[in-house]
Formats: structure tokens, C-alpha cells, sequence
């Protein structure tokens, strides 16, 4: 019998680490056949074979180092990290994003983000398709401000379509901007994580940033601009049609959306869904399908969306 211990763990740390009722440690216990306790002081104790003991210990390292960075895990994350410990495939690639805020690290957490910012670097024109929480408009703004930063485009566009979740929130009041601020807000979450509040306004300001409703495409041509559609989704056929068309020389088009949560009329066919079955197979063009598996909010948003799912939620094309 062969015995290792990791440090200790920060108490915040442990429910993380070892997963909702223990199942990160438990997929480690019955991957490498080991005994894996904790011990006081929050020490982890593993044992076994000494093969199994060394193989645990690392995998259990490397789930420490995720959590210690990210404050979270998911259980494809930990399945990686398990299968690259027994050599059943190569170490994700997690090169950061090179975004503008200092101390702000952005990198792709699970096997599908990783498929994504490839296919971003790659293509000119990516579409993806999957359930919230897995990071399509995040990481996709995280790769435009890279492009910025870079100077290998001069624009980045954000658009979004202005089509309420369910709801008829009447009339706004206000200024245009004010009036579609709420529809564009996750676009400015995102973008505020990773530019400061003084570069963000100078960047608007200059016109290198714009966040706009869908309906103000119409009628341009973007050169040299990095395109962001969210929610594409809540786009008609037509307006998937026009959006696409606006991209001029030397642009990258990002399209992303869940096409489980349309918003539109019933008698409504999505463009998303649409444009990915019309254009897949064209050069140049990358289609991106996310899973539950890359979800990385909160543990309960992937428990969230499978009981939807088990429970034949919104499936309407």
C-alpha cells in the first residue's frame, strides 16, 4: 500500500474541489482505484498502488490548480484533466486570451471553448450554437479585444437583436441609448471585464467600439471589424440574411446563440438555425455546437438546463 497527501486546501476550496455530493473525488477514487479521504487540517490523503497513488495525486493537483485560478470546476473539466493523467489524450490547450486589463486572465475552461477560440483564430466566418452558461459571447468578446489589442482589426461591433425574453416591457423612457441599453447590457458586461471603464468610453468615443441593436446594420459595410451577433437565436431569416451580408474585407463574424431558447413569434423560423443548416460545408465557415458539458456558471446552471431538457422544454425551431 502506498500513501500520498496534497497541502491543504482553503476551506472556501473544498466544495469546489471535491464537486457537488463529493463527485469530482469520487470519479478520481474510481478512475485510478485509490482511496482518496480528508483528513485534518484539510489535508487530502490518497492510497493505493503506487502507480494509482501517483496517478490520483496528480490528477487531484491539477483540479487543485483549476479551482485555486477559478474558484470552480466542472465535471468535464475534471474528466479531461483524468484523461490526460492516463494518457487517453493531449493537455487542453488553455492558451490565454490576450485581453487589455491588466491582472484579468481569460482562457478557455473545457474541450468545447477550446474548439471555439480555435475555430475564431482559424476561420472568418464561426458560428456557435449551445446552451447558456458555456461562454459563446464571452469568449468570443474576449478574442475581439485581443484582435484590438493586436492591431489585426480596427473595429470591434457588437450587435445584439432588440427581442424581449418572454416578456412586453412597454414603453422605455429615455434617449435611444437608453432605450436599448437593456437589450445590449450582457454585451457591456462582458466587454467591461476586460477593458477598464476610462478605455471603454475613449474606444466608443473614437467609434472602435460599437454596441448597437441588429435593425442598425442594415444598409453598411464593415471593413477590418471583428462582429459579435448575440442571441442570434431571436434573429428571422431575413435578418440573419442582412446581418451576414454587411461583412467587408478583411472582417470576422461571430454568431452565436441557443436555439432551445427562441423568443420570437411561434410563426417564426429562427436565422440561426437556419443559416448553420444553409451554410455548413462552405469554406471558410466554422460551426461550433457546445454541450452541456461546457458549462461554466454556477454548478446549477448545467443541472438547470438538463431537467429542462429531460423535461421536453422549449423545442420549438
Amino acid at each position: 500500500m502506498h500513501e500520498a497527501t496534497l497541502p491543504a486546501v482553503e476551506p472556501q476550496l473544498l466544495l469546489p474541489l471535491f464537486g457537488p455530493c463529493d463527485q469530482h473525488l469520487r470519479r478520481v477514487r474510481e478512475a485510478f482505484d485509490v482511496a482518496v479521504t480528508q483528513r485534518e487540517g484539510n489535508i487530502i490523503h490518497v492510497a493505493g498502488e503506487e502507480a494509482a497513488v501517483a496517478g490520483a495525486t496528480e490528477a487531484l493537483e491539477a483540479i487543485k490548480r483549476i479551482v485555486e485560478r477559478h474558484r470552480s470546476i466542472s465535471e468535464a473539466e475534471v474528466e479531461e484533466v483524468v484523461a490526460r493523467v492516463q494518457g487517453r489524450t493531449n493537455e487542453l490547450q488553455r492558451t490565454p486570451i490576450d485581453i487589455i486589463q491588466a491582472g484579468h486572465r481569460v482562457e478557455p475552461r473545457t474541450a468545447g471553448q477550446a474548439k471555439y477560440v480555435e475555430a475564431i483564430r482559424k476561420h472568418d466566418l464561426i458560428f456557435s450554437v449551445g446552451p447558456a452558461g458555456t461562454g459563446k459571447t464571452y469568449l468570443a468578446v474576449a478574442m475581439a479585444v485581443e484582435a484590438l489589442k493586436h492591431e489585426e482589426l480596427r473595429k470591434i461591433v457588437l450587435v445584439r437583436p432588440a427581442v424581449e425574453a418572454g416578456e412586453r416591457l412597454g414603453y422605455l423612457p429615455g434617449d435611444l441609448q437608453a432605450k436599448i441599453n437593456p437589450y445590449l447590457r450582457p454585451l457591456l458586461d462582458a466587454l467591461n471585464e476586460m477593458v477598464d471603464h476610462d478605455q471603454i468610453s475613449r474606444l466608443m468615443n473614437n467609434d472602435i467600439i460599437e454596441v448597437i441593436p441588429l435593425a442598425y446594420m442594415r444598409g453598411r459595410t464593415l471593413n477590418d471589424a471583428f462582429i459579435i451577433l448575440d442571441e442570434a437565436q431571436n434573429t428571422s431569416v431575413s435578418q440573419m440574411k442582412m446581418f451576414l451580408t454587411r461583412m467587408g474585407a478583411g472582417s470576422k463574424i461571430v454568431v452565436s446563440g441557443d436555439d432551445t431558447q427562441v423568443d420570437l413569434p411561434h410563426h417564426a423560423k429562427s436565422g440561426l438555425r437556419d443559416a448553420v443548416s444553409r451554410l455548413r460545408g462552405i469554406k471558410g465557415v466554422s460551426i461550433v455546437t457546445m454541450t452541456k458539458a461546457d458549462i461554466v456558471r454556477h454548478r446549477l446552471v448545467r443541472d438547470i438546463v438538463q431537467a429542462y431538457d429531460e423535461g421536453h422544454g422549449n423545442r420549438r425551431r
